[in-house]
């Protein structure tokens, strides 16, 4: 299973908050990059609900 982040991404940080292991800014500090993207941690579904842009997923 892998994590999606969308063009919708807004850089408001609350994945990177939420998931420091799994999320991290991108180095324009704009938008969110997936660091690992196979993770099954609770916090990556805490993340996807918390997405004020929905830009979060998992396929």
């Amino acid at each position: 299973m892998g994590i999606v982040i969308s063009d919708e991404c807004m850089g408001c940080e609350s994945c990177v908050e939420l998931c420091p292991d799994v999320f991290e800014m991108s180095e324009a500090g704009d938008v969110a990059v997936c660091k690992a993207p196979d993770s099954t941690l609770d916090c990556v579904q805490e993340a996807i609900d918390a997405c004020p842009a929905e830009a979060i997923s998992r396929e």
